[in-house]
């Protein structure tokens, strides 16, 4: 039996009794705006994302939970003890009984309070909610010392992510110098090309996302090269009917789909080299990159700041960047021998399985973990209700 089983069977055997948030917390909002943060302010300044704003000033000084009241509901949880500034569209939760622990409530918020909210939202789709929305949220009361060691052991689970992540972010960081310097070349003789010269760029054809469906002929839409599409594919995520297929252009085998727009300059240029068996529709704002390289090395080249050091000044910014096969073919990529090529592929393959697989390395202990820390917050914060 764990010491959590020992707690429950000592102080609730039966269950416990259920309360709404009103009952037990002062809920508001703050009065600020977002764009009152500055650069290393000594507060933190909630507003409604995951990231956290600074200011000189504060509003509460208190131990608190943060939502936002519109975006990210359900998905944003922010836990503060101490001195903070706070958004007019976030929310503060302060618990006001003793004998409640502020990040117990903190854990079950965030295991459980989107499928409330989805439950007596009147809409599907949840963009916002309104302060008696969050007041009817109703939270178990086990005795506080069941409170602390659920949060103990939660709390450890959240520190072996989070250093998890801290290697992940630092493994990237240095996966990223290396493939910089390894298409570099510098102090190596090799021809530097443009791309206009050793290939050809095609432009995709427009379809829309109400055209994409489960199954059928695989495309790519130029969104998914930001979400879903990384080096390399064989499979694509998305499909349009046979039919649709016909009246569009496709990337055949060894192709490099490269995105031409996108929300932010960084965005743009990003290739993924199609390895599938079919060919592969493309959306208008992609274009299939044709030529006699290596297509991962290609692909591997387009994600260097080299590349896009040169494509930026042919980048048209406005509320969508874009960039024209005229921008990207006076690129110039280095071209050593193909066996030189694949050398450099074989080895970058391997820094980037270790970053991104989700099969191996760091990102499978990731996610394992955090499997594990879900299954063990769902079953440590389930309570029989005696109300």
């Amino acid at each position: 039996m764990s010491k959590i089983d020992e707690l429950i069977e000592q102080y609730c055997p039966n269950g416990v009794v259920y309360k709404e948030l009103i009952e037990v917390a002062d809920i508001g909002t703050g009065n600020r705006n977002g764009n009152e943060g500055i650069e290393g302010g000594k507060y933190p300044l909630y507003v409604r994302s995951k990231n956290i704003k600074t200011l000189d000033s504060f509003d509460f000084d208190e131990e608190a939970i943060i939502i936002p009241g519109e975006g990210g509901i359900g998905e944003i949880f922010h836990y503060i003890n101490g001195k903070y500034a706070l958004h007019q569209r976030a929310y503060r939760i302060h618990i006001n009984l003793n004998d409640i622990s502020v990040k117990f409530i903190y854990y079950f918020m965030r295991t459980s309070f989107k499928s409330f909210i989805n439950k007596v939202a009147v809409n599907a789709t949840v963009s916002s909610i309104r302060k008696p929305m969050i007041e009817k949220f109703p939270i178990p009361i086990p005795p506080l010392p069941i409170q602390e060691e659920i949060v103990n052991i939660l709390d450890k689970f959240t520190q072996l992510e989070a250093e998890l992540e801290a290697e992940l972010e630092a493994r990237t960081r240095q996966y990223e110098f290396y493939r910089n310097q390894l298409l570099a070349f510098e102090d190596k003789e090799v021809a530097w090309k443009t791309l206009g010269d050793i290939g050809e760029f095609i432009r995709g054809k427009r379809f829309v996302r109400t055209d994409m469906i489960e199954e059928g002929t695989p495309c790519i839409h130029y969104g998914e090269m930001y979400t879903h599409y990384n080096i390399f594919a064989k499979k694509s995520k998305s499909f349009v009917s046979p039919e649709l297929a016909k009246k569009l252009r496709v990337a055949n085998y060894g192709d490099v789909v490269i995105v031409a727009a996108g929300e932010t300059v960084e965005d743009i240029g990003k290739g993924t080299a199609w390895l599938g068996e079919e060919d592969v529709v493309i959306h208008d704002a992609c274009f299939a990159y044709k030529s006699e390289l290596n297509p991962k090395y290609v692909s591997y080249f387009l994600r260097t700041k080299l590349f896009h050091n040169q494509i930026k000044r042919h980048i048209s910014s406005g509320k969508i960047s874009a960039i024209n096969a005229k921008g990207l073919a006076q690129a110039k990529i280095p071209v050593p021998p193909l066996k030189e090529q694949e050398r450099i592929v074989k080895i970058l393959d391997q820094f980037d399985a270790l970053v991104n697989d989700i099969s191996v390395g760091l990102p499978a202990e990731i996610k394992a973990r955090r499997q594990q820390y879900e299954y063990y917050r769902s079953k440590l914060l389930t309570f029989k209700n005696v109300n």
